[in-house]
């Protein structure tokens, strides 16, 4: 191989090798690392949420699990202070159990359940219209699987590495959510 072909074949490779690493820097390393669309139609970027614990549910009004959303909400109360933000996400992908407008959702939430946590943009949480972040969560986090039903909740920790998962029927206000809010959170200061 001559010299010129030599440097081409090397700057080609490289070219190729910093392509890669350039396509993995891009990859989301957590779910923090996302944007999505909050309930008002603007951009959510869940980057913003670094320093605080989330839980981060996929809700819906119409299910037998929808009463949830009172405990969910006695969580924010309880825990706002101290950094914990709960995060509803709708999704229809179960029943079709949240048919309702982004405008309908918070409504019924705010009028039924007197919601004041932060609400999301109906996305899907399964199937070939999965969001790119239940993408991460049920393939690549520590605390993979498909999502089972609605009011599937998953921990986050300041760091923004997911910490726990709660089945729907495990409900907010339990002793295991409880315990692994309390630990994410640290002791309480004074």
């Amino acid at each position: 191989m001559s010299p010129a072909t030599c440097l081409i074949a090397v700057t080609l490779l490289t070219m190729s090798v910093t392509a890669v690493r350039g396509a993995d820097a891009a990859k989301p390393a957590g779910p923090l690392d996302f944007t999505l669309t909050g309930n008002d139609g603007k951009p959510f970027d869940l980057g913003t949420l670094r320093g605080k614990v989330v839980l981060l549910v996929n809700v819906a009004s119409k299910c037998g699990l929808t009463p949830q959303y009172t405990e969910l909400q006695a969580l924010h109360e309880r825990y706002q202070a101290r950094g914990l933000v709960v995060l509803g996400v709708p999704a229809n992908d179960f029943g079709a159990q949240e048919p309702g407008t982004d405008a309908e959702i918070r409504t019924f939430c705010t009028s039924k359940y007197n919601v004041t946590f932060p609400l999301l943009s109906k996305i899907s949480v399964k199937g070939d219209a999965m969001h790119p972040l239940y993408r991460w969560l049920t393939v690549s986090s520590p605390k993979t699987g498909d999502i089972a039903w609605n009011f599937t909740k998953f921990l986050i920790g300041r760091d923004g590495a997911v910490i726990d998962r709660f089945e729907p029927k495990v409900t907010p206000g339990s002793a295991d959510v409880a315990a692994a809010i309390e630990k994410a959170l640290g002791p309480e200061k004074k």
